[in-house]
C-alpha cells in the first residue's frame, strides 16, 4: 500500500508518499518561516493564505518526485487537526478533492498521532512505548498502544517547551524560530552562570509547566546593564536549554515508573515533535532511558518538524485497520489523543 499524506496544520505545507514497508518515496515541505519571522511567531491568516498558494504545487511535486502514477496510490490522508483551523481546512479540502476525483479512501489523521507514530516509521518501534511529544504547541507524555489507543500521563498546565524556546529567544533578540537559535547560541555558553527554575520539580504527577521559566528569563534580563552582550546571550541560552531539558526529564521520571508498572512488555522511551530535534535534549533523554533500562528512539531531524511523511504513515497504520473516514469529516482545531483524559486548564494550554 502507498499513501499520500498532506500536512497543513501550522506553517508548513507538506506532502509525501510513503509505502507500507516504511519507504518514504517522496517528501516535499514548503516552509513559511520567512513570512512569519518579522512577527516573531506564526500569524494564522498569513499561514492560511500561504497554504492555499502552495498546496497544489507541493502535492504535484511529491507525486512527481515519487515517479508513481495515481493508479498506484492506495489512499490519501490529511492532518484533520489539531492546529490552526484555516490551514487545516486547506489540507483537508485538498485531500477530500483528490479522494473524490480518484475514487480513493480518505483518512483524517490527528496531527499529534502523526508525530506519535513517527518512531514506528523511522525505527520500527513496537507497541507499547512511552512517548514524550514536545513541540511549539504541545507537551505531553503518553503511553502509545496502537493507532487511536493512547493514555495521557502528563500534559502542560500552561505553555509548551517549544513555546518557551521561542519566547525566550525573542527576549534575547534571536530570530524566529527560537529553538534552533537557542541551541546554536548555547554551544558556547555556561549554563551555570544564570540560575533558572525547574518548574513543577518535586510535585506529584507528570504534568509540565514552562511559563515560570519565561518569567525568570525576563527577570534576569532586567538585571543586566543594557542589552545582553554576546556572552550573556550564550550563557543564558545554555541555561534555558538546560532548564528545559531538566524539566522534561524530571517530569518523565514518574511517567516511566507508571509505564513500567502498567506496561511490563514496553521497552522503549521515544521522543517526537519539533523540540525532539534538539540534540542536547536527545542526549539527556537517551541517558534517562538507559538509566531506567529502556531503549531510546528519536526520529531523524527531518521527521521531527511537521512533514507529510508522518501523516502518510499514520494514515497507513489506520488504513491497515480499516479506519477510513467519510468525506463529511469536519476539521478539528482541538483533538486530544486521549479523549478520556481530563481537559488541561491554564493560560496557553492547547490540548
Amino acid at each position: 500500500m502507498i499513501v499520500l499524506g498532506i500536512e497543513t496544520s501550522c506553517d508548513e505545507t507538506a506532502a509525501a508518499l510513503v509505502r507500507d514497508d516504511r519507504t518514504i518515496l517522496s517528501s516535499v515541505v514548503a516552509s513559511q518561516i520567512a513570512a512569519h519571522r518579522p512577527y516573531g511567531g506564526v500569524v494564522p491568516e498569513i499561514a492560511a493564505r500561504a497554504h492555499v498558494s502552495a498546496i497544489g504545487p507541493v502535492v504535484r511535486k511529491a507525486l512527481a518526485d515519487s515517479g508513481l502514477p495515481w493508479a498506484e496510490i492506495s489512499a490519501v490522508a490529511a492532518a484533520g487537526g489539531p492546529g490552526l483551523i484555516g490551514g487545516v481546512l486547506v489540507g483537508v479540502t485538498a485531500a477530500k478533492a483528490i479522494a473524490l476525483a480518484r475514487n480513493l479512501p480518505f483518512l483524517a489523521v490527528n496531527h499529534l498521532e502523526g508525530h506519535a507514530l513517527t518512531p514506528r516509521l523511522s525505527d520500527d518501534v513496537p507497541f507499547p512505548y512511552l512517548l514524550l511529544l514536545t513541540s511549539g504547541g504541545h507537551c505531553q507524555s503518553l503511553i502509545v498502544r496502537g493507532p487511536g489507543d493512547y493514555t495521557r500521563l502528563g500534559t502542560t498546565i500552561d505553555d509548551a517547551a517549544g513555546e518557551a524556546f521561542d519566547k525566550t529567544a525573542k527576549m534575547l533578540g534571536l530570530p524566529y524560530p527560537g529553538g534552533p537559535e537557542i541551541e546554536r547560541a548555547a554551544r558556547g555558553g555556561d549554563p551555570a552562570r544564570f540560575p533558572l527554575p525547574r518548574p513543577m520539580r518535586g510535585r506529584p504527577g507528570c504534568d509540565f509547566s514552562f511559563s515560570g521559566l519565561k518569567t525568570a528569563v525576563r527577570r534576569v534580563l532586567d538585571t543586566l546593564d543594557g542589552a545582553p552582550s554576546p556572552s550573556d546571550v550564550a550563557d543564558l541560552s545554555a541555561a534555558i536549554q538546560e532548564a528545559i531539558a531538566d524539566s522534561l526529564c524530571g517530569r518523565l521520571a514518574p511517567a516511566i515508573a507508571r509505564f513500567r508498572e502498567t506496561e511490563p512488555l514496553g521497552r522503549h522511551l521515544v521522543v517526537a515533535g519539533g523540540v525532539a530535534a534538539n540534540l542536547h535534549l536527545r542526549e539527556r533523554l537517551a541517558a534517562l532511558a538507559r538509566d531506567n533500562g529502556l531503549a531510546f528512539a528519536a526520529p531523524p531531524l527531518a521527521l521531527c518538524t511537521d512533514n507529510g511523511a508522518m501523516i502518510a504513515w499514520a494514515g497507513l497504520e489506520r488504513l491497515r485497520l480499516g479506519l477510513t473516514d467519510a468525506l463529511s469529516f469536519r476539521p478539528r482545531p482541538r483533538w486530544p489523543l486521549d479523549a478520556r483524559a481530563p481537559a488541561a486548564r491554564g493560560a496557553g494550554v492547547k490540548a
